[in-house]
């Protein structure tokens, strides 16, 4: 793809990559997308595609489009130009029952986690049962209690999200998304205002669905040590091109990457130095 540079030495571009199952296949497909807000272009052509069964991660720095290109892919916004296939469907142009059909085989988590503070954790998870089943209570209930299980959250079912903390207001949030055995989980910063600790349980937590129940992750990050233990592979946004500068496993990305902005970014070079940082104003080098 054109917007996008092989991070693979030349001398390792025939070595498959075994780490996970590179030849699987694509369950998302984004074809010469571009998106924006009116008339401002945020991103162009955009092309890549997410294989089923791996943890995919957007990057990109502030004001890049990450979130955006997100609410793209789950049908929130109308791109300016291009499809977003989820299962071979393109979302950008199905209707009706068509497009609930698209948005029922996925689950969506946001940066605050989107719990209803009136509802206990398992009334929240209950919701999209509800909303989009017939099955009698009892059921739901199980259904509620099995999935809270799956994030460590069973013995909190009857808790308020007020009365439990951050990181298990997302685990929480996570629960509700997989309600309905989505085959795609859509994380958006899953990590943002977590300590460090709590970051790292969401992502072996992230890891474990992924394993375990063979679904797809999209996650739009920008915490690297997160990115580098959950991804297998991962596209940074360029907002200066206002394209993918790079797509493939983040470690790659950071070690061969040819292009400067990438390797700045996965190795969080600063884009001044420190003695410029402190040289009075006026003062040359």
């Amino acid at each position: 793809m054109s917007s996008t540079s092989d991070a693979r030495p030349a001398s390792q571009s025939a070595v498959p990559d075994d780490s996970h199952p590179t030849v699987a296949e694509p369950i998302i497909g984004v074809e010469h997308l571009t998106i924006g807000y009116g008339q401002k272009v945020l991103m162009r052509d955009l092309n890549f595609e997410v294989r089923r069964g791996e943890v995919f991660v957007i990057l990109g720095g502030s004001g890049s489009g990450k979130s955006t290109l997100l609410k793209h892919m789950i049908g929130l916004y109308r791109p300016m130009h291009g499809h977003i296939r989820l299962h071979g469907k393109d979302i950008v142009d199905a209707e009706g029952e068509a497009r609930l059909a698209i948005l029922r085989r996925i689950g969506v988590t946001y940066q605050s986690g989107a719990l209803f503070g009136s509802m206990t954790l398992a009334e929240n998870v209950r919701l999209p049962l509800e909303e989009y089943t017939d099955l009698p209570d009892r059921a739901m209930e199980l259904i509620a209690l099995m999935k809270l299980d799956l994030v460590g959250l069973k013995d909190f079912a009857p808790s308020l999200p007020s009365e439990v903390s951050g990181g298990m207001q997302k685990r929480a949030a996570m629960a509700r998304a997989m309600a309905l055995d989505p085959d795609i989980m859509f994380l958006d910063e899953p990590s943002a205002g977590l300590d460090p600790v709590t970051s790292a349980d969401l992502d072996l937590l992230i890891l474990r669905l992924a394993q375990t129940l063979g679904m797809t992750f999209v996650v739009v990050s920008h915490e690297l040590p997160s990115v580098f233990t959950i991804a297998d592979r991962a596209i940074m946004l360029d907002r200066s091109t206002r394209t993918i500068a790079a797509c493939g496993p983040p470690k790659e990305l950071r070690d061969h990457s040819d292009n400067p902005v990438v390797r700045q970014f996965f190795n969080r070079q600063p884009s001044v130095s420190a003695d410029d940082m402190t040289r009075p104003a006026g003062i040359g080098a």
